[in-house]
């Protein structure tokens, strides 16, 4: 193992290759020579005592190691570029570091969101952190009122003020009564068609579109319930009493599991993603480190979070 901190430019040039499956593209990607490219990576597999890239294969492709190697590449290279744009901003005159406020609607992105934060926290220590629990009707409007800086939400926001980044991609699934005759398709799951009747729970009328769209598979469905939920306790409390039905990702089987709820797959409704979104004008450099960690994250936690890795 290495005795010294891992070189940036060596792993820049590792994960270019990674990335571009050739080493004369990762080299012109990077402005550099070909054979400056091959050092650069001979040089990591020297200090790591690896081989990294398989170079037999075509395209060249990283080994087992390299694909591990790579996650961690991305991580510390946009924790660089993030801390490269916060130096930046030490030229100028600034106010005491304020709290980055992170809104999270229900379990936000599942498991990445806990690591985004924890990663934020150790890059960041003299920051400190706020989480804020979102509601279903504050989609976008925590951001565009200012009350927090980052939000875990899904879908992604449909309003010109507001950027996101998609970061898991997830199987629907619905919530009924453990007592439900669909409640026996936990396991094999169900089709729309399957629930075509279901009461869900309604939300209030200023709830934006896009999470309106997302929460329910037809238009009727809304109109078949009388019952308001704005959180997923209250969606749960309301099932568990056979009062309406509740919709999400399949990752919300795994933060809220409660007794009396089952959770059906979906299997032929379009996937949906769970987005990082700020305001589109956002300039607080602490909002640039956030999301660029937690992008890296995704890329190196999603393909875990998305697929059958993880089971209810």
């Amino acid at each position: 193992m290495p005795s010294s901190p891992l070189d940036l430019r060596l792993l820049s040039s590792f994960l270019a290759v990674v990335e571009e499956g050739h080493f004369g593209r990762a080299a012109a990607r990077l402005f550099l020579s070909p054979p400056a490219v091959t050092q650069h990576v001979r040089r990591l597999e020297t200090e790591l005592g690896t081989t990294l890239i398989d170079r037999t294969a075509t395209p060249v492709a990283p080994t087992p190691a390299g694909v591990r190697l790579a996650g961690h590449a991305r991580v510390l290279l946009a924790a660089s570029n993030a801390a490269l744009d916060d130096m930046a901003e030490a030229t100028h005159p600034t106010a005491a570091v304020r709290p980055l406020r992170v809104g999270i609607m229900g379990h936000g992105s599942a498991e990445l969101t806990p690591a985004a934060i924890n990663a934020y926290r150790r890059a960041r220590p003299e920051v400190r952190v706020e989480i804020r629990q979102l509601d279903f009707t504050e989609h976008v409007t925590a951001l565009t009122e200012d009350r927090v800086d980052v939000a875990f939400v899904r879908p992604s926001p449909d309003d010109e003020r507001v950027v996101s980044d998609v970061l898991t991609t997830e199987q629907r699934i619905v919530v009924v009564p453990a007592h439900s005759p669909l409640a026996d398709a936990r396991l094999t799951g169900a089709s729309v068609a399957d629930i075509a009747g279901l009461p869900f729970f309604r939300v209030p009328g200023h709830t934006p579109r896009p999470f309106t769209q997302y929460l329910y598979f037809d238009d009727e469905a809304q109109r078949r319930s009388t019952d308001f939920a704005v959180t997923p306790q209250e969606v749960l409390t309301g099932v568990i009493t056979g009062r309406a039905a509740g919709s999400g990702l399949k990752s919300f089987a795994r933060y809220y599991a409660w007794p009396g709820a089952a959770f059906v797959p979906i299997i032929d409704a379009p996937w949906e993603s769970s987005h990082l979104a700020v305001r589109a004008d956002e300039e607080n450099p602490e909002v640039r480190i956030f999301r660029a960690l937690t992008v890296a994250l995704a890329r190196e936690l999603g393909p875990v979070i998305n697929g059958e890795g993880l089971s209810p």
